[in-house]
């Protein structure tokens, strides 16, 4: 059964990228909206509007795009967020408990220790974090069908 998800990218990222085209090939519903590189405030715009008109079932953010989601106004819509760079962008200091992070210790961009420490603030257990992936990317296979997962799992769930 496809899944509508919204795909939040990073920050000098492209609309139709490796990741939010692995999700759209498992056959999902994927949204994903160009967002300002310059503007948070206007790129957060952007997100919260077509999260508020198409209501997804999951919201996906890669880096700047993690700093988008967990700011965004979304209820328990899940959250599925990789390196996500909430220290570099937005007030959001927690995720909801219906997140899932994926992270590599070897990300050169944003430090794994980042995502650990949004774990404890947000008082998540451990198993919400998921190591993954040889750098920020995590465009990799392993990474991809993780990501995918995590999309799929969430969903299920309701």
């Amino acid at each position: 059964m496809p899944i509508s998800i919204l795909f939040l990218h990073g920050w000098h990222s492209v609309v139709g990228g490796r990741k939010p085209t692995f999700l759209k090939d498992a056959g999902h519903h994927v949204l994903n909206p160009a967002l300002d590189d310059d503007d948070f405030a206007m790129a957060l715009r952007t997100a919260q509007a077509v999260y508020d008109r198409e209501k997804p079932q999951v919201i996906v953010g890669s880096s700047r795009g993690g700093a988008i989601a967990m700011n965004l106004q979304s209820g328990e819509t899940p959250l599925v967020l990789l390196c996500p760079a909430w220290k570099n962008w937005g007030t959001a200091t927690t995720v909801k408990a219906k997140s899932t992070l994926y992270h590599s210790r070897q990300d050169e961009v944003i430090p794994f220790a980042d995502s650990e420490e949004l774990l404890h603030s947000s008082g998540l257990a451990r198993e919400h974090l998921i190591e993954t992936g040889k750098d920020h990317r995590l465009a990799d296979q392993t990474s991809l069908q993780a990501m995918l997962s995590a999309c799929e799992r969430w969903a299920s769930q309701g």
